[in-house]
């Protein structure tokens, strides 16, 4: 398994528009610089009022297949 570190900031309008299926893909830079893409309904259970904003944990299996995203410090 691989662990991506990277900080998100999407506002609600943006998640909005992620959520209504006009874009199902959210791409990412990690600390590292390498490009991390995602689905985005996967960051559904982080969103709140302002939208999705912190430092998150992505885990992928070895096929790069999403196993987890966990909020950095939980």
């Amino acid at each position: 398994m691989r662990e991506f570190t990277v900080e998100l900031a999407i506002d609600l309008a943006q998640f909005e528009r992620l959520y209504r299926g006009q874009a199902s893909t959210v791409l990412a830079r990690d600390v590292h610089g390498t490009r991390v893409s995602f689905p985005a309904l996967s960051l559904r259970p982080f969103l709140q009022h302002t939208g999705i904003h912190g430092t998150f944990i992505i885990r992928v299996d070895g096929d790069n297949r999403l196993v987890e995203i966990r909020r950095a410090g939980d």
